[in-house]
């Protein structure tokens, strides 16, 4: 009787199992629609060109009184936020009774290139603000910003913090100086005047590939080769293809608010430093005295906690609190820790400051 090393069938175990995941894998690929993100039901209720302020329709009996403004970043697009309806961070804010808008800033093109941070900030979000304002008849709404929306957000709470009722930053780079993240040692020595200067708008593409060369085995090999471990189960499978159709929806970046972000905040850390200005004003964080809620992410490695966490220094509200998810950056919003969990808690802390 013919006998094998039992590594060698241990091996040929791995085997089988790993085909017939393809084989059911490819079955199911079959059988999928096609692959759409945030498709919470929502309403354009103000626009700008390309730049877009949405309203989701309610889904609990009882709403806020106070609506909350969504500002995601210009790298990649919020439907992050709206993944699936089980990974859907705006979905789970509507199940607790938030009233949420969301601004969508569109794909750049050559007509952007221009477009600077004063553009956004002083433009587009504070036109989105004063929008739901008037049309709650509020003096300050509840601001939420996301990564490089959240530093947006900061910078607007810091300028207007007679419209912003309660601020809530996510996973947001404060602190520049820091070597705990690749990306700031990458983007310290980018000659961002270059990079500006001979491509216009930054192609997302190029963006994207730097994100992943950020850890290139594991985002370039490794998970496509786990991928087949999940693809006989259809839910997985579609986790991972929506996951992926987010990840290479990538718009151009404009380029003056480019340059501006790479000189002032990775290469100069003008924020924390009060050096930094917008429009010919300096923005003091010592002027946010609205509530905080500071949310950051412990395994980070895009806005390491070191950077997040340095904004209740800075800040001059008595009113500020931490909340921490042991997680990643993209686990703040699509993981199973934090599904459960993240909106309730941002909904209790919201209703305790009605």
């Amino acid at each position: 009787m013919l006998t094998f090393p039992k590594k060698f069938k241990e091996s040929l175990d791995d085997f089988n199992k790993f085909s017939a995941n393809l084989r059911r894998g490819v079955e199911n690929l079959s059988t999928l629609d096609e692959i759409q993100v945030g498709k919470t039901e929502k309403e354009l209720v103000f626009q700008d060109g390309k730049r877009k302020l949405y309203r989701y329709k309610q889904r609990a009996a009882k709403v806020s009184p106070v609506p909350m403004l969504v500002v995601y970043a210009m790298v990649n697009r919020y439907t992050m936020l709206d993944l699936r309806p089980n990974r859907s961070l705006i979905r789970n804010l509507l199940d607790q009774g938030q009233d949420v808008y969301l601004i969508d800033w569109g794909y750049a093109d050559r007509m952007d290139r221009f477009m600077t941070m004063e553009d956004y900030i002083d433009g587009f979000i504070n036109d989105c603000v004063d929008f739901i304002r008037e049309q709650h008849q509020l003096d300050a709404i509840n601001l939420l910003g996301v990564c490089q929306g959240g530093t947006f957000s900061t910078i607007y709470s810091a300028l207007y913090p007679e419209k912003v009722k309660n601020l809530i930053p996510m996973v947001t780079p404060v602190d520049f100086d820091n070597k705990d993240s690749l990306l700031n040692n990458w983007a310290t020595e980018f000659d961002a005047d270059l990079l500006v200067d001979a491509y216009g708008n930054v192609p997302g593409d190029m963006m994207n590939s730097a994100y992943m060369m950020m850890q290139p085995f594991t985002l370039s090999v490794q998970k496509y080769v786990d991928m087949v471990q999940i693809m006989g189960d259809v839910n997985k499978l579609e986790d991972f293809l929506h996951m992926e159709s987010w990840i290479f929806d990538s718009p151009d970046q404009p380029g003056e608010t480019l340059r501006k972000f790479l000189k002032d905040f990775y290469q100069g850390n003008k924020l924390v430093k009060g050096e930094f200005e917008l429009g010919g004003r300096k923005v003091e964080l010592k002027n946010i005295t609205m509530p905080v809620l500071n949310i950051y992410a412990e395994f980070d490695t895009l806005v390491p906690p070191v950077s997040a966490k340095a904004l209740l220094k800075h800040i001059g509200t008595n009113d500020a609190e931490e909340l921490v998810y042991p997680v990643g950056h993209i686990g703040m919003f699509v993981s199973g820790k934090t599904q459960k969990t993240l909106a309730p808690n941002i909904a209790k802390w919201l209703n305790a400051r009605l």
